[in-house]
């Protein structure tokens, strides 16, 4: 019974992770909104295989509602636009090496004319495809119709099957590059407490400067969730949750940098000391202990960030400020002990210098209160930027208002 059971629950775990992973999500949405448009187009159509229905929906449908909103258009724009180019030359000339050549050159320059943006090649690539399938015209604009019930199915689906909130899989993202970082940190202060070659220290800055790839990887799932909140009916304090966690990964960002620069102080400490210790025993602990603490902060900060109710996230703060408290303690004591260290061996004072200057960056990254006051900031970035673009939209409104007024007085004096 008891295998039974795990066996349960390790299924219902696997199916949960494909329910939250966004490629199996936008797998089944475009398989389905691709069937239901070629259903449609197959009654409203005359061609008795209307691919393009589907192949249009399969362009349109995202893996977030605002991603579908904003990108549809320009899609549908390039299609109707490279059918209307194949029409046109269908009429004239017929498939051949020269008139392809043409299609396509014609094709690039109008579809950066329309202004599709990253859309330019599918212009051409309807165009080719048209004109591959036909010469006539009639068949042609049933490719239009075609790519408009494509269009029309992709985006109702979504407006009323709305895309999940990618949210969880972005702050999982996020605690788990905290993790890799805390991971690290706490390699780079065992490198501390003992006599680490330079190659071993080097091998060290490298991990860190692979954190880049890891903050790329979160980015783009945070822009995922960004995006599946944006004009989201579902979700209430959509703009509170995307500041959080942008601002969150910034500051998980910063501590990457530094971490990366703190390894590239222990390559140059292991240099200076060739083999030998790197710090004394006690002073070796004190580090060891300030670096223990900053770690745990860095998941205790990605799970604050992160959090989605009051209770977990008083938890994760409370949790945060009793480790910054003693991380800040152990940092003192370590400070006193390099300070001696320094003294009797003027030439590191720059070293130990730099290696305390880089763990107080990051426990100032992760403090509360600075967290507080970048939230503030931003949130009020966002609203100058909302009232400005309210205000340019007024301008023009009022522009527009005016401008039939001057006209019929200009014609009234005449």
């Amino acid at each position: 019974m008891a295998r039974g059971g795990t066996g349960r629950g390790r299924g219902d775990g696997a199916a949960a992770r494909l329910r939250r992973d966004p490629f199996v999500v936008q797998t089944v949405r475009s398989t389905a909104a691709a069937t239901l448009s070629y259903v449609v187009a197959l009654r409203l159509s005359s061609e008795p295989v209307p691919l393009t229905a589907p192949l249009t929906a399969l362009l349109v449908v995202q893996v977030t509602l605002y991603s579908t909103l904003t990108t549809s258009l320009r899609r549908v724009n390039s299609v109707v636009v490279g059918v209307l180019i194949a029409i046109a030359f269908s009429a004239v000339v017929g498939l051949s090496w020269w008139s392809l050549a043409l299609v396509i050159l014609a094709s690039l320059l109008v579809g950066r004319l329309v202004r599709v943006e990253e859309f330019i090649p599918e212009v051409a690539i309807s165009a080719m495809l048209v004109l591959g399938v036909t010469q006539v015209s009639d068949t042609a604009w049933d490719r239009v119709l075609e790519t408009l019930i494509g269009a029309v199915v992709g985006m109702l689906f979504n407006l009323f099957l709305a895309p999940p909130v990618w949210v969880d899989t972005a702050g999982e993202s996020i605690e788990d590059l905290a993790r890799r970082m805390r991971l690290l940190l706490l390699d780079v202060a065992d490198e501390f407490t003992g006599a680490p070659p330079v190659e071993r220290a080097a091998a060290r800055l490298h991990e860190a400067r692979r954190l880049d790839n890891d903050v790329a990887d979160v980015d783009a799932a945070l822009r995922t969730a960004e995006d599946s909140l944006r004009f989201n009916p579902r979700v209430k304090e959509g703009l509170l949750h995307r500041v959080v966690l942008r601002t969150g990964l910034d500051t998980l960002e910063i501590s990457a940098v530094v971490l990366r620069v703190l390894a590239r102080t222990l390559t140059d400490l292991a240099k200076r000391r060739d083999g030998q210790a790197l710090l004394p025993d006690r002073a070796a602990l004190a580090v060891r202990e300030t670096a223990q603490y900053t770690a745990d902060s860095l998941v205790s900060f990605a799970v604050l960030v992160t959090a989605r109710g009051s209770e977990a996230a008083e938890a994760a703060e409370s949790r945060l400020a009793g480790e910054l408290r003693a991380a800040r303690a152990c940092r003192d004591d370590a400070a006193e002990r390099l300070l001696a260290l320094a003294l009797a061996d003027p030439g590191t004072w720059q070293l130990y210098g730099a290696m305390l200057a880089e763990i107080d960056r990051i426990l100032d990254e992760l403090d509360p209160e600075h967290r507080g006051r970048r939230l503030m900031e931003e949130l009020d970035r966002q609203a100058a930027e909302r009232r400005e673009r309210r205000a340019r939209l007024t301008r023009r409104d009022r522009l527009r208002l005016r401008r039939p007024r001057r006209s019929r007085r200009s014609r009234a004096d005449g």
